[in-house]
């Protein structure tokens, strides 16, 4: 069945075809709350408040675009709004715990012998919200820049421009971070 079919038995009353959406979708949804919020209590009301909206105003949704990708920008905007953070901003508390982690001379950290998911989820969690959301959506998610745009509401040049200061600035913090000369 495919998801429009599934939308208009919603629409009809039957509100069990919904749950084929909240299953669906639940995991990304709750990566973009949290990168956007901060941590999981935020972000698992963020997603609840995001199916509730979506529910409501499913009406509204004109198959123009994947259904995942209308559900991500409400989440999306229900996460912006409720974390009230700037996500372009640098968090200069990491970046204060960056200097510190450096001047331990104790901790000698191969980054071959760390679990990559490991690494990446700590340089991400230490890159402005914005950017790690992006690099997420991108990399891991494997959204085209197209649907970055609808998700995130920015231009495509603007999704270009800062998803390639993204990848710079993840270069730099995991050299930083894990003391790497070179990253190819």
């Amino acid at each position: 069945m495919s998801e429009k079919e599934r939308v208009k038995r919603v629409l009809s009353g039957d509100t069990s075809a919904f749950a084929y959406f909240v299953d669906s979708y639940q995991d990304m949804a709750f990566t973009i709350a949290y990168r956007v919020c901060g941590n999981e209590q935020d972000a698992e009301d963020v997603v609840q408040e995001s199916y509730v909206k979506a529910y409501r105003n499913l009406h509204g949704f004109r198959s123009e675009s994947k259904f995942s990708t209308w559900l991500y920008r409400i989440v999306y905007n229900t996460a912006v709004t409720h974390s009230k953070r700037r996500l372009w901003e640098v968090d200069r508390k990491a970046e204060a715990d960056d200097a510190l982690y450096l001047a331990e001379d104790t901790l000698q950290v191969e980054i071959e012998a760390m679990d990559r998911k490991a690494v990446v989820n700590d340089i991400l969690g230490r890159m402005p919200t914005g950017e790690a959301l992006l690099l997420t959506l991108y990399y891991m998610e494997d959204h085209p820049v197209k649907e970055i745009v609808k998700i995130t509401g920015l231009n495509e040049a603007n999704v270009k421009v800062k998803l390639f200061r993204a990848r710079k600035s993840f270069k730099e913090l995991l050299q930083r971070r894990y003391r790497i000369s070179e990253i190819l």
